[in-house]
């Protein structure tokens, strides 16, 4: 019989081409992994993206009302009044340190952005979390009825922050709102972390209905417009046309990243939705954001959803922040006879290239603005802004 000599020089050279081999395989599945593994304990993590004044409120109680979710309303606001950093990019890494605590039920980062004598009170807009009016964090509402904000500032108000932690753990969603990024880049090491698994649900609106309600609630932004502007000297005339130019700016960023330039770490993660959509069929958008992250429908949730999408008016000065019953589709048109043409040409121009990318329509004079009949909204194409989850096989149309 023959044999084959190997000598040892070449035995070791085709060990290490064996080992090189197996580390790059390696390295090609988990970049092509469309969510990478599932963290042990099982939670899903999910981060409302959006700007102020985009129906984000809304969003949040949609997801804070469910019984699975422990639901937190924007804890990047303490960062931001806290810190006496200049601007939004220098502020951003903080912003992302907080978030991963909080996703993960630490809220020990909070104790550096709150006072020293502190409890859930004095967390940013705590009542609109219905997981802190309900059990374990507050005996006053049961996980599957809709909490009611009144009663639970009232009553919920003195409970600690190990209290607040201990509840979020007992949860298999944790789902923050933040309108504080306005990019995904500072997002990455979030995403492709062991222990979190992160859906990114972003959420936009017209530019003009944004400018149109901001303006009812100017004196609430000027803090957050000086950060979003970098703390430069602009004329007071300007600065709102200058932050929805960078709100704008920030949209297409986001969505193009995600959709055209996405890293393998993204794809499965990112649902971009439409206020308008969500306005004009809720439970159809809200069903299909609920898939996305792995929740279902119940019924309290879905008459809920009915009633407050299903109100008359668009809502007062007084309701800017509040969630109250009120015409959804009614709202989302509302900048159509209450904004000044001359405001509606210039938000058109500063934000030409966001209304292009996500499909809003222009008008061309006041007449056009004014007619309701003509649609301004731009059908949206299947997958058009979201990679889908691989197991999903048939998405509600979104």
């Amino acid at each position: 019989m023959p044999r084959c000599r190997v000598n040892l020089s070449t035995m070791i050279f085709l060990v290490i081409l064996q080992g090189a081999a197996v580390v790059l395989f390696c390295g090609w599945y988990v970049q092509l992994s469309p969510c990478g593994s599932t963290p042990s304990n099982g939670k899903v993590h999910v981060l409302l993206l959006s700007s102020w004044r985009s129906g984000s409120s809304f969003l949040g109680q949609v997801f804070s009302q469910h019984p699975s979710v422990f639901y937190l309303m924007e804890p990047a606001w303490h960062v931001w009044t806290k810190l006496q950093k200049p601007g939004a990019r220098t502020l951003r890494m903080a912003v992302r340190d907080l978030l991963r605590s909080v996703f993960q039920c630490d809220f020990s980062v909070m104790e550096a952005y709150l006072p020293e004598q502190h409890n859930v009170s004095s967390l940013f807009m705590w009542s609109h979390s219905r997981a802190l009016c309900s059990p374990p964090a507050c005996p006053l509402t049961p996980r599957n009825q809709i909490s009611n904000q009144t009663r639970c500032l009232q009553l919920c108000d003195a409970r600690t922050l190990q209290g607040v932690e201990n509840a979020c753990g007992t949860y298999s969603h944790v789902v923050l709102k933040e309108v504080r990024f306005f990019e995904l880049e500072s997002l990455y090491p979030l995403l492709q972390d062991p222990n979190l698994d992160l859906r990114i649900i972003h959420l936009v609106r017209d530019p003009r209905a944004v400018m149109r309600s901001r303006e009812e609630s100017a004196k609430a932004f000027m803090s957050d417009n000086a950060i979003v502007l970098e703390q430069r000297s602009i004329p007071t005339a300007e600065v709102q046309y200058q932050v929805m130019q960078e709100i704008c700016r920030s949209h297409v960023r986001i969505n193009e990243r995600a959709i055209l330039k996405p890293p393998p770490f993204l794809k499965g993660r990112y649902k971009m939705v439409r206020y308008e959509d969500l306005a004009r069929n809720p439970l159809e958008e809200i069903n299909s954001m609920y898939e996305f992250v792995g929740l279902e429908m119940t019924k309290p949730l879905e008459d809920w959803i009915y009633r407050v999408t299903h109100g008359k008016g668009k809502g007062t000065r007084k309701e800017a922040f509040k969630i109250t019953s009120r015409n959804a589709a009614d709202v989302s048109q509302a900048w159509r006879t209450m904004l000044p043409h001359g405001k509606v040409k210039r938000i058109q121009e500063v934000c030409k290239g966001a209304m292009s990318l996500l499909g809003y329509r222009t008008v061309n004079n006041e007449k056009e603005q004014k007619r309701l009949d003509i649609d301004l909204l731009v059908p949206r194409e299947p997958y058009q802004f979201s990679w889908l989850p691989a197991k999903t096989e048939h998405p509600g149309k979104s």
